[in-house]
């Protein structure tokens, strides 16, 4: 179950589970927008590497939220490699998420992304958070610091990394071109900001 637009404002506490990886990017839309009755429950970010694990953990947060007597309740991941199970926890708890794939897409916004993606399916895809993490969160748990020949083995079939920027951060812009580099591959930046994650939470937070 994907968000509908709502229109009429509210102020009671909508609760959004939502991956860590985009935390950043919600505290500040909350903030840009006065969006001061979210209330964020984050999800490890790790689970981008275990997909499988993203269902189960978000059936997991929405019955908590539920026994803690919150009725509004967001989903703050895309389908983001479930397969179609994150869905079916949506739709089993009556909740939304945010319509399309993964974060890169919404980043970009889910329409350019598709119109876009013929051209981009051979492209390693970077955000604000993966340049800020890149050692952390794909170096290390990749094993490319003990094992740089793994590299060619993870990264061969990409021809380019695109960092879709959320902010215009030239030390994040430095980061993401030195982590081509170091994966041996071109590098192309777009200043896509925060995409289809506005209007997403901006219609959560409505009745």
């Amino acid at each position: 179950m994907t968000l509908q637009q709502k229109s009429t404002k509210s102020t009671q506490t909508v609760r959004v589970i939502a991956c860590g990886m985009i935390a950043r990017e919600i505290l500040a839309i909350q903030e840009q927008f006065g969006l001061h009755h979210i209330d964020l429950k984050c999800l490890p970010a790790i689970y981008h590497h275990y997909p499988d694990k993203i269902a189960p953990a978000v059936d997991r947060a929405i019955v908590k939220a539920k026994a803690a007597g919150i009725s509004r309740i967001f989903v703050g991941y895309a389908d983001c490699g479930t397969g179609g199970l994150l869905d079916r926890v949506c739709e089993k708890h009556g909740v939304e998420r945010i319509e399309g794939p993964h974060c890169f897409s919404f980043y970009a916004g889910n329409a350019a992304f598709g119109a876009q993606w013929e051209d981009d399916m051979t492209s390693f895809f970077m955000t604000d958070f993966l340049a800020r993490h890149f050692e952390a969160f794909m170096v290390k748990p990749l094993g490319l610091d003990r094992h740089p020949e793994l590299r060619d083995m993870y990264f061969s079939n990409y021809t380019k990394m695109i960092y879709m920027a959320q902010t215009d951060d030239p030390a994040l812009s430095r980061k993401a071109e030195a982590a081509a580099a170091f994966l041996g591959l071109a590098y192309e930046r777009r200043l896509t900001g925060y995409g289809d994650l506005i209007p997403a939470l901006t219609a959560a937070a409505t009745l």
